[in-house]
């Protein structure tokens, strides 16, 4: 897999890793259409080199996973039954869960103390 950018000012087409964010002009392309690339009469294309291995996480992941555990310890604890929430200890679907956090369309769960 690879990202595609264009630089229309240039008139150039740079095919490289995978893009860490979406930025306008910017395709990711699997390996088959990676290779098989061309660009429009008078362009340039530029081919970056890829590291075909799996990719593996960075710092920056570690920092990102630490930081929502601290928010997710910031945000006072509501109480209640989760909704639609996954099988409870007592086989009911969220009626022994009660939600601590919320941040987007995640939640973190707590079972109850014994």
């Amino acid at each position: 897999m690879a990202t595609l950018t264009y630089v229309y000012a240039d008139s150039t087409a740079v095919l490289g890793p995978l893009a860490t964010y979406a930025e306008p002009h910017c395709y990711d392309l699997c390996a088959e259409h990676s290779e098989r690339l061309t660009a429009p009469r008078g362009w340039e294309v530029v081919r970056l080199a890829v590291d075909p291995g799996p990719a593996r996480p960075s710092g920056d992941d570690l920092e990102a996973l630490a930081d929502a555990v601290r928010e997710a310890a910031r945000t006072p604890q509501r109480r209640g039954p989760a909704p639609d929430g996954p099988p409870g200890p007592g086989g009911g679907r969220g009626r022994d869960l009660t939600e601590v956090a919320r941040r987007g369309h995640l939640r973190v769960l707590r079972s109850p103390e014994n």
